[in-house]
């Protein structure tokens, strides 16, 4: 056994899914366990979440291939839904999720009531920085915590020696930073009336700010920081491929990727790109290439190391050097793939392959065929199922791009 593998051979990557499609997506790109939003409570938007009878599928599928499967239930409860919420403990326990995501210590208190046997899993959201909060939540019988983002290597290590083995601890490696503590955000309350601890988070933090005077209304100065940008709200985004296995080092058993509003080509590729650097099947600095084709704002390495650096490069933009362009549905033989366009391609572009079965790999697209049998120069309709021809081997469920910058 490597190095490499001794350092993660108990961790877990953890990928996101707000959809049966991106479910599928993480499962076949590497993930070993998946969280999801259900019916009831799920912090962010209700697209993102699972009707009940999509989250019993998404159990059953998840368990058929050996992975598991958390259900977020993170928002802050109020008063009338306290009710409700013992039906669906007992719902999602009879379902067979393997944990379910809470940040309310009455929701603790009710799930461990109405489904003792329901592994509990305290959500980022309750900004746990220190082990005694850690234990306190182990003692009223949570199996795992999920840390603040605001604690660094040296703090979490401190807090794993210090907490009892059987207390699993996640923390996130990948993806959005909140502007505010532990992503508890009152902005968007203010601003717009609603809340991202409901899930209703309007992103108020990527927005463009002017500065106006009391006495001079109308008058709007621009706010510039040093490169001319002015989304000084928007922090960059959370990056950790380089530093991995300090995490690991330093007690980490679950590696969280964040992202359940996202695209099954971002959970593809950040999934792969994390899936790799466990196994030991690819360079860092490949890797870092490669988490650059997915859409993001500019990288940081949070807080890990001590106080979160940034270089002021942050104009709140996203930036990607790919753009997904279809997923592969079926090996149709001699050379031939059924192929959903997802972005426009054309006769004549070179195609990367995204796929967990190799990696570098792309082809030039010599034919594009309609489902009545129609030669066509451009695919250029949202989600149509064409043919088109590879020398090279695809499978169902690789992810075809097209490199953009």
């Amino acid at each position: 056994m490597s190095e490499n593998e001794n350092i993660f051979k108990s961790c877990e990557l953890l990928s996101p899914a707000g959809s049966p499609e991106t479910l599928k997506t993480a499962l076949y790109f590497g993930a070993d366990a998946v969280y999801i939003g259900g019916s009831f409570m799920q912090m962010r938007a209700d697209i993102a979440g699972f009707s009940d009878e999509e989250l019993s599928n998404a159990v059953e599928l998840v368990h058929s291939k050996g992975k598991k499967l958390y259900v977020a239930t993170n928002c802050f409860a109020q008063n009338d839904e306290i009710s409700k919420l013992r039906d669906y403990a007992k719902f999602l326990s009879f379902s067979g999720v393997d944990g379910v995501i809470v940040s309310d210590l009455g929701v603790l208190a009710v799930m461990k009531e109405a489904a003792a046997e329901l592994p509990v899993h305290i959500s980022t959201q309750a900004n746990i920085q220190n082990y005694k909060t850690a234990e306190v939540y182990y003692n009223f019988g949570a199996k795992r915590v999920v840390l603040g983002r605001e604690m660094t290597l040296e703090q979490i290590a401190a807090l794993r020696e210090m907490t009892p083995k059987e207390l699993e601890i996640e923390c996130f490696v990948h993806g959005a930073m909140c502007m505010s503590y532990s992503g508890r955000c009152l902005i968007s309350s203010f601003l717009t009336g609603k809340s991202g601890n409901r899930g209703d988070c309007t992103q108020p933090c990527r927005w463009m700010y002017n500065i106006v005077e009391e006495k001079r209304p109308g008058q709007h100065f621009t706010v510039i920081e040093d490169n001319g940008s002015s989304a000084i709200l928007s922090s960059h985004d959370l990056n950790c491929i380089e530093f991995l296995d300090q995490i690991a080092l330093a007690g980490v058993t679950s590696f969280k990727i964040e992202g359940r509003m996202k695209s099954p080509y971002y959970v593809a590729t950040v999934t792969n790109a994390y899936r790799q650097r466990m196994d030991g099947t690819a360079s860092i600095e490949s890797l870092k290439s490669e988490l650059e084709c997915a859409s993001h704002r500019p990288y940081s390495s949070g807080f890990y190391f001590g106080d979160l650096k940034y270089d002021h490069s942050n104009d709140g933009l996203y930036r990607q050097s790919c753009k997904f362009t279809g997923i592969v549905l079926e090996d149709e033989g001699n050379g031939s793939f059924k192929v959903e366009m997802r972005n426009r391609f054309s006769v004549g572009d070179t195609l990367e392959i995204l796929s967990p079965h190799s990696s570098g790999q792309s082809f030039k697209v010599e034919s594009i065929i309609d489902k009545d049998g129609n030669s066509r120069e451009t695919a250029h309709i949202p989600r149509e199922a064409l043919s088109i021809r590879s020398d090279t081997q695809l499978h169902e469920g690789d992810i075809l791009r097209k490199r953009i910058g």
